[in-house]
């Protein structure tokens, strides 16, 4: 994938035989009513998957446009905010991908001067502004000496697709599938670039939280925000989803394919779940690093992945359940 988007777990840790963090807690009994509390429905049925847009990268295998069809289900409305995972760690004892490994990548210029001594080492080619820092985990964004005591509604970052699996079982749901993400990021809209229109600002008004201004140099701040958004910020799409561009990306279950959905066969078309074989991870959505001038995955359709123990600080996720 590409650095800008989020770097994997390399230079400070071989990738790919990092262990997944063990999930050795008790998943409670969850009545209906608590397991879909802050959920949305999205109705089944086909939509138009995918896009043809001339801006996209040829490697993320956007297209082709296709109809895919879905079952009934529901998503969560908002990215599981840090209140929300503090509740999970604090029943299980959880420790996440990050803190295990003792490190994560935070955008450098939001690292504060007190905690400069914990940068280490290294860059990511193409990408300098991440720095891995030791002690980034969710419960200090920016490394050691921040917190997230004024960010309780804003996403939990530095989660791992492993992390975020381990809190959807405990709260009885699941991430969702790409199709579903994608479905109910659309909100309703057939082929829109965004999920609320064709325009990133109607009529002048911001609609997500992105990178404003000269990236990585200067952001304006115009929609309001500089790092992560509460996760209510901005208005709900046609679903009554908030944020599903920009703030935040997003893990979902699938493995990562730039083809696998190029064909017609059935499994790439009904309820798909993506190959069976893969090292990375799709991830939905973009985040408030997101800038037109190197990466424009903030639309609808555009994908990305990584690898799943990679952790950063503009990575997060939703969960979904059976409809």
């Amino acid at each position: 994938m590409s650095a800008c988007c989020g770097p994997g777990t390399p230079e400070h840790g071989d990738a790919g035989t990092l262990a997944a963090p063990p999930r050795n807690h008790v998943v409670p009994e969850r009545e209906r009513p608590d397991i879909l509390r802050g959920m949305v429905v999205v109705p089944g049925g086909p939509f138009l998957m995918g896009g043809d847009d001339p801006d996209a990268f040829p490697a993320d295998g956007e297209g082709p446009v296709r109809e895919v069809r879905v079952r009934t289900f529901h998503i969560d409305a908002t990215c599981v905010t840090n209140a929300r995972f503090a509740v999970f760690a604090k029943a299980t004892g959880y420790r996440t991908q990050a803190e295990l490994e003792g490190w994560s990548y935070v955008f450098g210029p939001f690292v504060p001067a007190a905690a400069r001594h914990a940068v280490l080492p290294g860059s990511v080619p193409g990408a300098p502004w991440w720095r891995a820092v030791a002690g980034a985990c969710w419960r200090a964004p920016e490394g050691p000496g921040s917190t997230i005591g004024q960010r309780g509604n804003h996403p939990v970052v530095h989660i791992s697709w492993h992390d975020a699996t381990a809190y959807a079982e405990w709260a009885g749901k699941r991430l969702p599938t790409e199709a579903e993400w994608e479905k109910a990021a659309r909100g309703g809209l057939a082929q829109a670039r965004f999920p609320w229109g064709e325009e990133l600002s109607p009529r002048g008004r911001h609609r997500c939280n992105i990178w404003r201004g000269t990236f990585p140099t200067h952001n304006t701040r115009e929609d309001g925000f500089l790092g992560t958004a509460p996760v209510n910020a901005f208005a709900p799409n046609g679903y009554g989803l908030y944020n599903t561009s920009g703030n935040v990306w997003e893990w979902c279950a699938d493995r990562f394919s730039p083809d696998w959905h190029a064909t017609a066969r059935p499994e790439t078309r009904d309820d798909p779940v993506g190959p069976s074989e893969g090292a990375n991870r799709v991830l939905r959505g973009g985040s408030y690093l997101c800038h037109h001038s190197y990466c424009n995955r903030y639309r609808v359709a555009a994908r990305t992945a990584n690898t799943p123990d990679s952790t950063t600080g503009h990575g997060g996720f939703r969960c979904a359940a059976d409809g």
